[in-house]
Order: structure tokens, then C-alpha cells, then sequence
């Protein structure tokens, strides 16, 4: 059967620092009126039975297992063909089973397009033992044991990402990386990229693990190949001060592709609102508008009942 050509579409990632809440500030609203195709939703913060459901959207959740934390959904327009979380199917690379349960990663191949949608909630680290200084940190010193535990997460997901991207190329769907992965690229991804350097999140394992899974044959970071090399867009800015009002934040939130479906990006919007009282979360939604794309029939092999 011949290919046909699927309209444009958009993906949106978006770390809503608990659903609840942010529906009370107005995400419905948001999401009614923005009408984006597809939705990577981050930090759900709640049971499943409080998750809700999305008019027009169809929704694939995976709250975890740890109260009130993480919890990740993927919305689409059409039921997804397929969905996989980390509970339905356990991560290939050893090192990701203590966070199996955590509701950090789920994925769905769309029904409507060729493209498998990856949406992660990447663990929160800290300072090495060596950098921590009682007193000069929000948090009380923990001897390094959340910079080990990112560690680790990294070390481990650069190999299960790998390994999905390929499985998605292997049955002819491109594939897209979106989330909260909790760093900041470049220099241009920080507002104060140097004072930065010594911050979790911008440190140079961080930039260089974020480096090391970015190719021209594996991921390209989307939002940067649009936007091009120049500072910005942010997507993340702190509750306290006037951080949100002066625009002194940080780009954590990212869309990574395959090089097929990143050549089809052609505009990048971050949904800032325009004053604090109107801030539906700390984060921003990242939407990305991807061209039309040939788009061939879903394999009834990739459909689930």
C-alpha cells in the first residue's frame, strides 16, 4: 500500500509540577486552547484515580509507585497504537530496575503517524560529596548520594534510549525524546551559565552525558537546530524572587529526534505566561511544530487490544 502525507503536527512537553495544581491555575484552559497534537506530561504528582481525563485526548499514564512524585502521560489525539511503560516492559539496560516503579518513562507509538513519542522525568541529582558546603546549600548535605544516583540513571538510560531509538528506526517509525531531563545543555540553555558551572544540572558530566547521546546519526537536540546558537528559549524558572519577572531561568526541558523527524521541525514555542500570577507551573510548556511527514498504515503487529 502507498504512502500518504499526514498534515503537520505539534508536540508539546511539559512538566506540570502536579496536575492537580496545575489545573487549578488553568491547564485545561491551556490545553483546550493551544490544541497541540501531542502531550508529554512530567511531575503528575498524584494516584491515577486523580490523574482525571483530557477532552479531545486520549491519555496513556504511568503514575509510579512513590506518593505524591514524578508520574509521566502521553495525550494524542488518536488512541495510541501502541503504549510501554517500564512496568508493562522492564528496561533493557541493567541499572534502571530500582527505577522501574518510579513513573519516569513512557512511551507510545502514534496511530495516525509513523513516530514513537518517548516522554522521561529524569532524576533530580545534587553536588558531588566534594562540592557540598553545610550551609551554603538549600538542602542539607547528603554526602553525595543523589549526584551517585543520577549517576547511575544516566549511565544506564544512554543505553535503553539507544536501544529504543533503534527499535523505532527498525519497524519505520522515527523517534522523539521528550521531557524534563533535568539539565542544561549549553551555555545557552543558563541564563548565568558560569556561575552555573558548579550547579546540578549544568555540571560538565551532566553537559557532557547530555553531549554524548547527541549525533547526527542518533539524536538531534530540536529546539537548539531551530532556534539556532544564540540564547534561549528558557523553559524553567524559579518560584522564589523575580526570577520568573527578569526571564533568569534555565532550558531543561528538551525535545531530542531522530534526524528524519528533526529535519521536519519548523517553529519552536515556549508557552510563557505573561505575568507570575498567571504561571500554570515553575516549568513552561516547550511546543514544537513538526512539518507534514509521509505517513504510512500502523502494522496491526504494533496495535494492542
Amino acid at each position: 500500500m502507498g504512502s500518504s502525507v499526514a498534515d503537520s503536527f505539534t508536540v508539546a512537553t511539559f512538566n506540570v509540577n502536579g496536575i492537580r495544581a496545575a489545573r487549578r491555575r488553568g491547564f485545561d484552559r491551556w490545553l483546550r486552547t493551544r490544541s497541540v497534537d501531542v502531550v508529554a506530561l512530567q511531575e503528575l504528582r498524584c494516584p491515577a484515580a486523580d490523574v482525571g481525563t483530557f477532552p479531545g485526548y486520549s491519555a496513556a499514564v504511568d503514575v509510579g509507585s512513590v506518593a505524591g512524585r514524578n508520574g509521566v502521560a502521553v495525550l494524542t489525539r488518536v488512541p495510541a497504537a501502541a503504549v510501554r511503560t517500564w512496568v508493562t516492559h522492564p528496561p533493557r539496560a541493567r541499572g534502571l530496575a530500582e527505577f522501574a516503579t518510579q513513573g519516569r518513562y513512557i512511551e507510545v507509538d502514534l496511530a495516525d503517524r509513523p513516530v514513537t513519542v518517548a516522554c522521561l522525568y529524569l532524576p533530580k541529582g545534587g553536588l558531588p560529596a566534594h562540592l557540598q558546603r553545610p550551609g551554603s546549600m538549600r538542602e542539607q548535605p547528603d554526602g553525595g548520594a543523589k549526584y551517585e544516583r543520577k549517576r547511575r540513571f544516566l549511565a544506564a538510560f544512554a543505553r535503553e534510549v539507544h536501544r529504543n531509538r533503534l527499535a523505532a528506526l527498525s519497524v519505520g517509525r522515527e523517534f522523539v525524546l521528550t521531557g524534563d531531563l533535568n539539565i542544561a545543555h549549553t551555555r545557552h540553555d543558563v541564563t548565568n551559565w558560569r556561575a552555573a558551572r558548579t550547579m546540578d544540572g549544568f555540571l560538565p558530566v551532566d553537559r557532557e552525558w547530555f553531549s554524548s547521546i547527541l549525533g547526527t546519526r542518533r539524536l538531534v537536540d530540536v529546539v537548539r537546530q531551530v532556534h539556532g546558537d544564540r540564547p534561549g528559549p528558557l523553559t524553567w524558572w524559579s518560584w522564589a524572587g523575580q526570577s520568573f519577572a527578569k526571564d533568569v531561568g534555565w532550558r531543561v526541558d528538551h525535545q531530542l529526534a531522530t534526524p528524519g523527524l528533526a529535519r521536519l521541525a519548523s517553529a519552536v514555542v515556549v508557552g510563557k505566561e505573561p505575568s507570575p500570577a498567571e504561571r500554570l507551573s515553575d516549568h513552561a510548556p516547550l511546543v514544537v511544530t513538526y512539518s507534514a511527514m509521509p505517513c504510512s498504515p500502523v502494522p496491526i503487529a504494533e496495535h494492542r487490544a
